[in-house]
């Protein structure tokens, strides 16, 4: 054959062919007339995202690829993957490290696969280092497992082989793989620390245009095939191809822009399943472009016919076969490779069985889904049969298990890598097992509250990626309308109702009223909702974490399609939940339910003394030994407003807003004793406040004290007294009442306002008054001695020494005069309380009587003393 021929569906031979091409979604496309001798019929059969689906169905899946192989020969037909073949795994193969997926996939001959961003889930060290040596070379000598846009860090160095050739009936044909270019932010960093990932459709085609370039020494291939783990968002038929394309710039990049050289594209990544005939760039041709869904429940199937004189392909068929029913007996009888694939199923699975039984947590109460047909016995709701078909697993109310669950998935994906989750929402469809505390009698080894491996992993069997993604307030209130189911059309599904499982960061009431579209059918209506103790904001966004199944809009909660950013997190929920619970362990079922239904309405404007009425019903819930609630109390803020019976589930309540309840901002409702809470959002103006102030006479020196009442007594806060600007003290207002202390020396002898002023707090106004207050001068003793022990007249002056002390401690300071008959004998300036006096001299011998009188300051009085001498004569 010719290398280099680009290979094209060329417009003018096959005009019949073309005109075919417009088929129905999932159709084969006729191929041309028989056959001539020079062309031949290539086989391409096409799986992605396998994800380790080692159950029940891999034996039919297996016997669906060889049956298409015998169908189209052997030796005609190629198998290649799109990706993530492993990680995101059911238990059977990933509590054996994939391996079983690994030898399944060996044992069917798969000839080539492009790496997912699941491949390196382990990192790049597993992928290489026992990843690929397990799978081994192809039937043809070449390695599996293909990335072309897989760079080593830095470098334009492919990290992996980019592509397979092989001749397969005389055509030379080459299978070009790559990833998506976001597999940086969908596995752990340190796994892919010295890689990068470029552009997956120049990667294409930088390797395709090689293999087409005429050149022999770069390889030179006939036909083409690109294996994206890339695709677009929806399945068909609800989409067409052209709003896929419209839907998503990654899809349409890679439509529009993969080159001509490529003659046929198989996808992944998406977990779509579509056959379209995609446009050729330059060209008014097709080529096929297929993705077979998931988990082996399909396969891909795309005929080539190609011209052996020119290499080109002159006609194509494309198709998505459904797995096959036929039994297992019959497929293993038949072709030898699904007998060995059934040896390997088996024994993954008795292994699984085995390993299962290993502990993983322990729990202090069952944990269960919803249940029917229970009763209350000593206050806790029980059946004789929990796990029992038809008594589990009520999926229009809440549960423990949803609750819990949901738990798992906020924490999980709460950081960079999960998407930084607030809220975990749970479809109830999920929760195919309960977590019982009574042991298992088939495990030999289980005991009171244990939790085996295999136990937790039957809670969420279907290996669901855990995906974040960003609704806004309003988005979020509708997710909760859509409980209320509606199809696509608008109809009631014959589950007209499915309960989510909320994390415990939020609450919400509602009611129903009567859906016109839908006669005889309900609608619900969101009043209130609560998100981490604070009412919802439409407008703001909140980053939510789920399964990919109710990310992708499944169970009719299509307005997760409507959100922003979403992220799969490339975690498996099995994994994160058994990691939850290991860690969380020994676990505890919240009885708690975030959804209570509302009968009447609060208004958010509130007055003190105003009536509320309002009913509240569904407190109780029904899994097993949930508590059956006996009270509701009433709350606005902190303080209580009244407590009102529960009566199978319901409350009726009527209270008046008591005056501690100004500036409440909510009132909340609290069943007990399962504490199941509702908020409502209202607004109570603050009550008006009063103060009274009584101060005591004060001296100088000895302080004082304010003594405030503030009315209402329930008023907190503080009261602050000042003299003008001065701050004199505060106090914390305890039951309405403070004394609040005055300083011994903060106000000078005199009359003084003081202005005394109350904060105010939560829920009460601030309000002030003024008080008056004097303040007298300190009392003092003056005592004085003599220090010069003759005095002479006409010679000696005499000294005396003084002592003034205050009847308040502060210290004396002043002028002390000495007066003889009314005469001042001495003068001196009294510091801290003391002075020494030098005398004038006496001019006559005798007794001598003084007076020595402090004069006082502004602080301090005046006082005096007598002190008698004896002057001597002169010598």
């Amino acid at each position: 054959m010719r290398p280099g021929h680009r290979t094209l569906l060329r417009r003018g031979t096959l005009l019949a062919a073309a005109a075919a091409l417009v088929a129905a979604p999932l159709s084969v496309v006729p191929a041309a007339s028989a056959a001539a001798e020079d062309e031949v019929k290539l086989t391409f059969l096409g799986i992605n995202d396998f994800h380790g689906r080692i159950d029940a169905n891999t034996v039919k899946f297996a016997g669906t690829v060889e049956q298409l192989r015998a169908a189209a020969g052997e030796d005609s037909t190629v198998f290649v993957a799109a990706g993530d073949n492993i990680g995101g795994s059911l238990f059977a193969s990933a509590v054996d490290q994939d391996n079983p997926t690994i030898d399944v996939l060996k044992a069917l001959q798969l000839d080539n696969s492009a790496v997912g961003n699941h491949e390196f889930d382990q990192g790049f060290a597993d992928l290489t280092g026992r990843v690929i040596p397990r799978m081994g070379d192809n039937r043809f000598g070449t390695p599996v497992f293909l990335g072309a846009n897989v760079y080593e860090k830095g470098t334009d160095d492919p990290a992996l082989p980019e592509y397979a050739q092989y001749t397969v009936k005389g055509v030379d044909v080459a299978i070009v793989g790559v990833v998506t270019e976001e597999t940086r932010s969908l596995v752990r960093p340190s796994g892919i620390a010295d890689l990068e990932f470029g552009d997956p459709v120049e990667a294409v085609n930088r390797v395709a245009g090689e293999l087409k370039d005429g050149n022999d020494a770069n390889g030179e291939a006939d036909v083409v095939i690109a294996s994206y783990h890339e695709g677009a968002p929806l399945s068909e038929p609800a989409a067409t191809l052209p709003q896929q394309v419209a839907a998503s710039p990654v899809f349409a990049h890679l439509v529009n822009d993969t080159v001509a050289a490529v003659d046929a594209i198989f996808t992944g990544h998406t977990h779509q399943r579509y056959a379209y005939d995609a446009p050729i760039p330059g060209s008014t041709g097709t080529r096929p472009l297929v993705q077979s869904g998931n988990y082996g429940e399909g396969v891909a199937k795309v005929e080539l016919t190609v011209d052996t004189a020119t290499d080109d392909v002159t006609a194509y068929t494309r198709a998505v076969v459904a797995r096959t029913t036929t039994g297992d007996a019959d497929l293993v009888a038949q072709y030898p490779r699904v007998a060995a694939v059934k040896t390997i199923v088996d024994a993954a699975l008795a292994r699984a069985a085995e390993v299962g039984n290993v502990r993983k947590a322990t729990i202090t109460d069952d944990i269960t889904t919803a249940l029917t047909g229970g009763t209350y016995e000593n206050g806790r709701y029980f059946h004789p049969t929990p796990t029992a078909s038809g008594v589990r697993d009520d999926r229009g109310s809440e549960s423990t298990l949803g609750g819990l669950v949901a738990n798992a998935l906020r924490e999980r994906l709460g950081d960079d890598l999960g998407g930084n989750a607030e809220i975990g929402v749970v479809n109830p469809g999920g929760l195919r097992s309960d977590l019982m505390y009574a042991p298992d009698p088939a495990v030999p080894t289980d005991a009171d509250g244990v939790v085996t491996y295999a136990q937790a992993n039957a809670v969420l069997p279907f290996a669901n990626n855990l995906w974040s993604v960003t609704l806004t307030g309003e988005q979020f209130v509708t997710m909760l309308e859509q409980q209320w189911q509606r199809d696509a059309d608008g109809n009631v599904p014959s589950r007209s109702y499915l309960q989510l499982g909320l994390s415990d960061n939020v609450s919400y009431t509602f009611h129903e009223i009567d859906d016109p579209a839908n006669p005889g059918a309900k609608k619900g209506v969101i009043d209130s909702v609560t998100i981490d103790g604070a009412p919802l904001d439409p407008a703001k966004n909140y980053r939510i974490g789920t399964f990919s199944f109710l990310a992708t809009g499944g169970d009719n909660f299509r307005v997760f399609t409507e959100g922003e950013a979403p992220k799969d997190s490339g975690l498996v929920d099995r994994d994160a939940w058994i990691a939850y619970l290991e860690e969380s362990s020994p676990l505890s079922p919240s009885f708690a339910r975030r959804s209570v239904r509302q009968v009447g309405s609060i208004p958010s404007d509130l007055k003190i003394g105003d009536t509320v009425e309002i009913g509240l019903s569904g407190l109780d819930m029904t899994s097993l030994d949930s508590p059956q609630n006996t009270t509701v109390t009433a709350r606005f803020g902190n303080a209580v407003a009244g407590t009102f019976p529960v009566v199978n589930g319901a409350a009726d309540i009527t209270l008046k807003v008591p005056a501690t309840a100004g500036g409440a901002r909510a009132l909340t409702f609290t069943a007990a004793p399962s504490g199941t809470t509702v908020t409502f959002p209202v607004s109570v103006p603050k009550a008006a406040s009063s103060v009274k102030a009584v101060v005591r006479g004060s001296t100088y020196g000895n302080g004082g004290a304010v003594q405030v009442t503030v009315t209402p007594p329930s008023a907190t806060g503080t009261v602050t007294v000042k003299a003008g600007t001065l701050v004199l003290g505060t106090g914390a207002v305890k039951n309405g009442k403070v004394t609040v202390p005055i300083k011994k020396k903060a106000l000078r002898p005199g009359r003084h306002t003081l202005t005394v002023s109350y904060s105010g707090d939560s829920r009460t106004n601030a309000s002030s008054t003024t008080v008056a207050l004097s303040v007298a001068k300190a009392g003092s003793a003056t005592k004085a001695k003599k220090k010069t022990r003759t005095i002479r007249a006409k010679r000696t002056r005499a000294k005396v020494s003084v002592v003034v002390r205050t009847t308040t401690g502060v210290p004396a300071n002043g002028k002390v005069v000495v007066t003889f008959k009314g005469t001042r004998v001495g003068t001196a300036t009294v510091r801290n309380g003391r002075a020494t006096v030098t005398l004038k001299k006496f001019r006559s011998k005798g007794t001598k009587k003084l007076r020595i009188t402090f004069q006082g300051s502004s602080t301090v009085k005046a006082s005096s003393d007598t002190l008698t001498v004896t002057v001597k004569k002169r010598r």
